[in-house]
């Protein structure tokens, strides 16, 4: 079995246990949408499709868990480390790479590493495109329109 789909076997079991019909689905939904996003981007970018994968996969992983969105990204990096270590799916410099992109994904003003963008820009295509009746965050408005000028695509 592949290692992101492990990694998706253990985040599906967590998700599972939500016991908020709605708040699952929306976890789920978001957690792969942004999976999907981060893949595309990563390849695009000549970056590991995987590794932009399974960073998406656990990225909000501390809030689903806690119910809290309060400083989730950071707390929510030594999560997903405590969760890599157990499963042992990754190298310590993945899992650095990894938690890197989690730590910073909620800092959409500022440039991080190559890894940190690809997080942060699947997070973001996810929140736009999702449900397209809402308006851009305005954080995250100049971002969206960098990635529909890379992408080729307009509004």
């Amino acid at each position: 079995m592949s290692r992101l789909k492990d990694l998706r076997q253990y985040v599906d079991k967590k998700l599972n246990k939500m016991e908020d019909e709605d708040k699952r689905t929306s976890a789920i939904a978001h957690l792969y949408g942004v999976s999907l996003a981060a893949q595309m981007i990563a390849k695009k970018r000549g970056l590991d499709p995987e590794l932009a994968a399974m960073a998406a996969m656990l990225h909000d992983m501390h809030a689903y868990k806690t119910g809290s969105y309060d400083d989730h990204a950071h707390l929510g990096a030594d999560y997903a480390r405590k969760i890599l270590t157990k499963l042992e799916l990754t190298t310590p410099e993945e899992t650095d790479i990894i938690c890197s992109a989690i730590y910073h994904h909620d800092d959409k003003l500022t440039v991080d590493s190559p890894m940190d963008e690809v997080l942060k820009d699947a997070d973001v295509i996810h929140h736009c495109v999702n449900d397209l009746s809402k308006p851009i965050k305005e954080k995250e408005q100049a971002r969206f329109d960098s990635l529909m000028k890379e992408f080729g695509m307009t509004k």
